[in-house]
């Protein structure tokens, strides 16, 4: 990292040749400093979360002994919280040290325990910058580099992670260029691709998720929360009796419902549009796809093309309904960040054709004609269905039988009953039709599913085991599973319900000589 030495506050007075403990290095290369406006960031996070969690708090203690009893508790409590919280940000933004040298990235952090971790650099597979609202205002990033590989550590960063929290914005996308550099220069590119960008139109498809009713029933279980807050747990119970003595039970029903579903819809549009705002899918030069996105949080992930073992496009129930759907990647080493988000989606929901523009642009052509599964396979998904409508009726009847339900209740549980058994037939149904699996050039290709129909192409090289798998109702009816191992992505993606003799050629047809072994019997 010659000739780019810090500025500023980010500048280290250590000795180039000293390491922050004072051991001797073999390099020049001097160590520098988190940026020390990361303790603004703190604090100002730590005042909102005192006062979200000290309000209700001191509401809820207030209720009984009184006010000031209460806050004679929660005061002293926050103060505590919120000072040893920003004195370890002042000690960890004070004692963690970087530096990148020709050979290696290393850290050296710790404020009860020293840590050393180091990575090098020819292993560096992705370099991710993020930046949440507080720190964007100050103009800071996070950087996470990585290898990749899947380390032992059972922390939200593995052995093969280094992440930099605090880093200036500039100085951020200058380590990202540094460390993916030499892809680069070795591939000798020079500009940019554009596979893929968001429009605005497509948040039309954000309340046809399943978020949406999630997010419903969550806004439910928030009202009764501040009710018991304030002492009055029971009181949304008492208004929707006293609508339903007014209006009926239906009436309240059917408005509840939709008033629920208008909710989640809205909170889906918000929460799809903060997480994929601006959104852009390039290829840089080197062979690497780097993802950006994000409204209030900015997203940088980068993703080199040779941890590609294929795509996945996914199309959920309600998104699919309008002709949409998401691209997957399949890659190595790709799980989850720190915040349990998942990495693997290239292109939010989006429609098909520019789903499927933007994964020919990644693995290649993607259309081909899909085998269809025996007949077999529906009879199997028919009887699944017929068994779930069973269990249902006899939900909705046995209570009745049993005790007398209040109205609402009632016609809820009849309801619940009679959609319940039509969505279970209809899926059995949908379900065959979506089975599929074909041979590509280079890509074995399965779909299946009907609430989330997902297609993966997976690179045939990236196979390295078969998963074979018969039930006993499978054995009757002349079906088997095949699984495809691979260390990419969910690490097997199978084919299910295929004919038995059928799929173990179509295994042997996909990766030569695997399974072949296992299919002849050798000479005596």
């Amino acid at each position: 990292m010659s000739g780019h030495g810090a500025t500023g506050p980010e500048a280290d007075a250590t000795a180039p040749d000293t390491a922050p403990d004072g051991d001797p290095v073999e390099t020049g290369e001097p160590w520098r400093r988190l940026h020390p406006a990361g303790i603004k960031v703190t604090v100002l996070y730590m005042l909102g979360v005192v006062v979200a969690a000290g309000v209700p708090a001191a509401i809820g203690i207030g209720s009984g002994p009184g006010l000031l009893i209460a806050l004679a508790f929660v005061v002293p409590g926050a103060l505590l919280v919120f000072g040893a919280v920003v004195a370890y940000e002042m000690v960890r933004l004070r004692i963690t040290r970087y530096r990148v040298t020709d050979q290696r990235v290393e850290m050296h952090t710790g404020v009860l325990f020293k840590t050393r971790r180091s990575l090098m650099r020819e292993r560096i597979r992705s370099v991710d910058l993020s930046a949440n609202p507080l720190e964007r205002v100050f103009g800071l990033s996070k950087v996470k580099v990585g290898t990749g590989e899947t380390g032992s550590g059972s922390g939200s960063t593995s052995e093969q992670t280094l992440t930099l929290d605090s880093v200036d914005r500039e100085e951020a996308e200058r380590l990202r260029g540094e460390l993916l550099r030499r892809a680069a220069v070795e591939a000798g590119g020079d500009g940019e691709q554009r596979l893929a960008t968001w429009e605005p139109g497509w948040l039309k498809y954000a309340p046809l998720s399943f978020l949406t009713p999630m997010l419903a029933g969550a806004a439910v279980g928030a009202v009764f929360q501040v009710a018991d807050w304030f002492g009055k747990g029971g009181l949304p119970v008492e208004i929707v009796g006293g609508l339903v003595e007014d209006h009926g039970a239906w009436t309240v029903l059917g408005l509840g419902l939709v008033g629920l579903l208008v909710l989640g819809a809205v909170a889906s549009l918000a929460l799809q549009g903060e997480a994929w705002w601006a959104h852009r899918l390039d290829r840089e030069p080197g062979g690497t796809l780097r993802v950006r996105r994000g409204l209030l949080v900015a997203r940088s992930l980068s993703l080199e093309e040779e941890r590609i073992r294929g795509i996945e496009i996914v199309e959920p129930l309600g998104v699919r309904s309008a002709g949409a759907g998401r691209l997957d990647v399949v890659a190595i080493g790709l799980k989850t960040d720190e915040q349990g988000s998942d990495l693997s989606t290239l292109v939010p929901a989006a429609p098909l054709p520019a789903v499927t523009a933007a994964a020919a642009s990644v693995i290649g052509p993607v259309d081909c004609d899909l085998a269809a599964h025996p007949r077999q396979a529906r009879a199997r998904r028919l009887r699944w269905a017929v068994a779930a409508i069973a269990v249902l009726v006899a939900a909705a009847v046995v209570p009745h039988l049993l005790w007398s339900l209040p109205a609402l209740l009632s016609a809820a549980t009849v309801l619940a009953a009679v959609l319940g058994s039509a969505f279970a037939l209809w899926t059995a149904v949908d379900s065959y039709r979506s089975l599929g699996h074909a041979l590509t050039g280079r890509h074995l290709v399965s779909r299946r599913g009907s609430t989330r129909r997902a297609t993966v192409h997976l690179d045939r090289a990236g196979i390295i085991g078969w998963r074979i798998t018969q039930s006993v109702f499978q054995r009757r009816m002349g079906l088997m599973t095949l699984d495809a191992t691979t260390a990419a992505g969910k690490g097997h993606y199978a084919v299910i319900d295929a004919d038995e003799h059928e799929i173990l050629d179509f295994a042997d047809e996909a990766v030569p000589d695997l399974l072949r072994p296992f299919l002849t019997t050798p000479p005596e």
